[in-house]
């Protein structure tokens, strides 16, 4: 054996990274441990082990069990995982598979009397290959506080078509700067056209060495996640406030679309991903820093966009750790945010302006029922049938207005985000 497997380093971050998630309840994207001395190549591959074992640990779970008569400690356990999830998923060589995962079995005091037994395992699953029956493997659960309004709102079936998406790795979109050239870079990327301002590719390997990243014609956005946008038509030499604005692209879409836009969130943080794609793309915005809550503008806006926090149940398939961290049981406080920053925002528009309001989320909760609840009270912003963007299909937005895009939607071409997206217009007088 090898004194340092290559990868190793990787995956012994992975299996920081699932302790994290499973015992520690962080979210991955906010875990910094593991990384610590990591090279950008080492902590993307971490990631992408990470996500792939969170994805498959259902499947994965059931595939081992055939090899053992009893489930391991779970540190053993997410050796295995991993191990598997590399063979069977990742196609990597079988020998440096099991070669890693014994290291990784010996390297550490709670795992190293079952060294033997990760060995075996490991080599039984990758002699043996993908299953015949894979697809028919139990998925990873939902929340039972998630599953259950899920299934009755849009039904068993249609749930059970939105998990098995969300099992699959999701495909890279990416938004256009110029939308008049989507052929153009649908050819230079070998890239699908999924609608007018968006390219789908399946295979991409690092994003940031792909054509035209550097030169800032175009970034990373789902397909959903770009809708909310579109929905206001032309945007050119509006004054328009992106509330809620990190990560970012929103403020992109607006800002290549001629507006004049104002980014406001509350972290700076998160922000700074913002200020990297605006100088990369060179675009530009306004960008504020503050609690919503409590900041107000000096002038009044023509078109608001409130991405408002939510529960995130849409981006599970980009965010497999979120069944692990969100356990969706009460969801009120996030709901009472959302009506308040609601509220707030529509004191802030024009005359004649329009709020945009979405939300990641799946739940109705967080979206059509937020909707109802505010026009029962505020009927001087009532909510208007925006027209349905282009290359998106008429079922999926209904009578009032409502767009409800699903993980099911397009699940042949890859599926996408759960969004929900609304449009509010204030009146001709000016807002209190």
């Amino acid at each position: 054996m090898s004194a340092d497997a290559p990868g190793l380093a990787a995956r012994r971050a992975a299996l920081g990274l699932l302790h994290a998630v499973q015992v520690e309840g962080q979210m991955l994207d906010e875990v910094a441990a593991p990384f610590a001395r990591l090279e950008p190549s080492e902590k993307a591959r971490a990631l992408s082990l990470a996500r792939g074992v969170l994805r498959d640990v259902g499947r994965l779970d059931a595939v081992l069990a055939r090899y053992m008569e009893r489930r391991p400690e779970p540190a053993t356990l997410d050796i295995l995982r991993l191990a598997a999830w590399e063979c069977l998923r990742d196609g990597v060589a079988a020998h440096a598979v099991v070669d890693s995962a014994v290291q990784l079995a010996q390297g550490a005091g709670r795992t190293r009397r079952t060294a033997g037994l990760v060995n075996a395992v490991a080599r039984r699953v990758a002699a043996d290959g993908l299953p015949a029956d894979w697809q028919e493997l139990p998925l990873q659960d939902l929340p039972k506080p998630l599953s259950g309004p899920l299934a009755r709102s849009y039904g068993k079936a249609a749930l059970a078509e939105m998990m098995r998406v969300q099992a699959e790795l999701p495909p890279l979109d990416i938004s256009l700067k110029e939308p008049a050239r989507a052929a153009e870079w649908a050819e230079k990327l070998g890239a699908d056209i999924l609608t007018p301002t968006t390219l789908r590719l399946r295979d991409w390997g690092q994003v940031s060495a792909l054509p035209g990243f550097e030169s800032g014609d175009w970034w990373v956005q789902d397909v959903a996640a770009a809708q909310p946008v579109r929905l206001a038509g032309d945007v050119s030499g509006l004054r328009v406030l992106d509330l809620c604005a990190a990560p970012g692209g929103k403020t992109l879409q607006l800002a290549a679309a001629g507006a004049d836009v104002t980014a406001l969130d509350n972290s700076e943080h998160r922000l700074l991903r913002l200020r990297e794609n605006l100088a990369r793309t060179g675009l530009s915005a306004k960008i504020i820093a503050a609690d919503a809550q409590i900041w107000a503008p000096q002038v009044p806006f023509d078109l608001i966009l409130l991405d408002a926090p939510c529960s995130a149940s849409g981006t599970i398939r980009r965010h497999p750790d979120l069944p692990f961290i969100k356990t969706m049981e009460d969801i009120r406080p996030l709901l009472e945010l959302q009506a308040a920053l609601l509220n707030r925002a529509l004191g802030w528009l024009a005359p004649n302006g329009r709020l945009i309001y979405c939300t990641c989320s799946l739940l109705p909760a967080e979206g059509e029922a937020q909707i109802t609840r505010l026009l029962a009270k505020r009927r001087k912003f009532p909510q208007i049938r925006p027209a349905l963007p282009e290359g998106l299909e008429p079922g999926w937005m209904d009578a009032a207005g409502n767009l409800r895009l699903r993980p099911d939607y397009w699940a042949a071409k890859g599926g996408m985000d759960g969004f929900f997206a609304a449009v509010l217009q204030a009146g001709s007088a000016p807002q209190p």
